[in-house]
C-alpha cells in the first residue's frame, strides 16, 4: 500500500498511531514504527516526566509525539520539554498552531495539525502543516460534534489540492480496519490515523478491563458528552466534548450537566474510586464509534498488517468489478 504518506515517512503501512493521552505509550509507539507505521506518543495535557520515559520505552525506534494545543498555550514550556526528546514528527490537536510551528519545524519535527472544522484548516496552512489529519465526530476521545469522515476528508482533499497540493492528509474517526483504511484512500487521504482499534492493543496502556469490555460492545455504545471532562476538571474550549463508552454516569448524567455541577463533589469522589478500582461501569473508557469492529486484543504489528491486507483485497475486488 505505497501512498504519498509512506513515500514521504519511508513507511510500510500509510498507518499512523493517533497520540492518545496516557494511551499511546511509548511501548505502543514503538511497536508501531517497527511494525512499519508511524508511532505516536500521546503526551496530552502535559507531563514532561511520563512523555520523557515514555520516549525512553521506545528505544531507538523513530516516534512521533503530540500535544493538546490550548494546554500548551497554558504551559509554553512543556513543548520544549516534549521537543528536547528529539520526536520524529509532532502533532498539534485542539488549537491554534501559529504560535509553536516554527519550533516544531526548527526541531527537525514534520509538523502535524489535526482539524475537526474547516477554519481550523486555515490555521493549520498558515502554520505551515506538513500533514493534515482531518478528525471526524466519529472518533473516540475529545473532538467535535458536527462533522463525518464521509464528507469532512474529500471536502479537505479538494482545498489542499487546491491551496497546498504538497500537504499529506490523513484521515482519522472510524476507520479500525482495512476497509475503512481503503475508504480513506478513495476519498482522497494518504493515509490514515488510528486511535480506538490500537487502543484495543496488547501494547496500549489502556486499562485490560477497559478493553475487554469494550470487545463486547457496539458503536451505539458510545456517547459524546463533558460528563467526564466535568468529573476530570478539564476546562475544555467551546464546542469540544468527549466520546467514550456508555456508562452508569453518562446515561445519568449527559445533557443534564447543570444538575451534576451541583453535586459535583459527590459524583467525582465516585468517578476517581471507580478509576482507581477498575470500575468502568462509572470510570470512563475512551473509544470511539468504530469500537463495532473491534472484537480482540492482537500486537499492533498484527493489526496494521490485517488493515493492509484487507485494505488491498477490497480495492483489489472493486478494481476487477470495474
Amino acid at each position: 500500500m505505497q501512498t504519498r504518506f509512506t513515500d514521504r515517512f519511508q513507511l510500510k503501512y500509510p498507518i499512523a498511531c493517533a497520540p492518545m493521552a496516557m494511551v499511546s505509550g511509548g511501548i505502543l509507539a514503538g511497536a508501531v514504527s517497527r511494525a512499519g507505521g508511524l508511532g505516536l506518543i500521546g503526551g496530552g495535557y502535559g507531563n514532561a516526566e511520563w512523555i520523557a520515559q515514555e520516549h525512553a520505552l521506545a528505544g531507538d525506534t523513530p516516534v512521533g509525539g503530540g500535544l493538546i494545543t490550548w494546554m500548551v498555550d497554558k504551559q509554553p514550556d512543556i513543548l520544549d520539554a516534549a521537543l528536547s526528546n528529539k520526536p520524529w514528527v509532532f502533532m498539534l490537536s485542539f488549537g491554534d498552531p501559529r504560535p509553536y510551528a516554527r519550533k516544531i519545524k526548527d526541531s527537525c519535527s514534520a509538523l502535524f495539525c489535526q482539524v475537526q472544522r474547516l477554519s481550523q484548516l486555515d490555521l493549520a496552512l498558515e502554520a505551515g502543516a506538513d500533514v493534515i489529519v482531518a478528525q471526524s465526530s466519529e472518533a473516540g476521545g475529545h473532538g467535535m460534534n458536527n462533522r463525518a469522515t464521509l464528507t469532512l476528508v474529500p471536502e479537505v482533499a479538494d482545498i489542499l489540492a487546491a491551496r497546498a497540493p504538497n500537504t499529506l492528509l490523513l484521515a482519522a474517526g472510524g476507520i479500525a480496519d482495512g476497509r475503512g483504511l481503503a475508504a480513506a484512500l478513495t476519498l482522497g487521504a494518504d493515509g490514515v490515523l488510528v486511535g480506538s482499534r490500537l487502543w484495543a492493543s496488547r501494547e496500549s496502556l489502556a486499562h485490560q478491563a477497559s478493553k475487554a469490555l469494550a470487545v463486547r460492545l457496539t458503536g451505539d455504545d458510545t456517547d459524546r458528552s463533558i460528563v467526564f471532562d466535568i468529573l476530570r476538571e478539564l476546562s475544555w474550549p467551546e464546542g469540544y466534548s468527549f466520546r467514550a463508552l456508555k456508562n452508569t454516569m453518562t446515561e445519568r448524567w449527559s445533557g443534564r450537566e447543570d444538575q451534576l455541577l451541583q453535586v459535583v463533589e459527590e459524583e467525582r469522589a465516585k468517578y476517581l474510586a471507580a478509576v482507581a478500582a477498575g470500575d468502568f461501569s462509572i470510570a470512563h473508557s475512551t473509544a470511539g464509534q468504530a469500537i463495532g469492529m473491534i472484537h480482540d486484543i492482537p500486537t499492533a504489528a498484527e493489526i496494521l498488517e490485517r488493515m493492509d491486507k484487507q485494505a488491498a483485497d477490497v480495492l483489489l475486488r472493486l478494481g476487477r468489478r470495474t
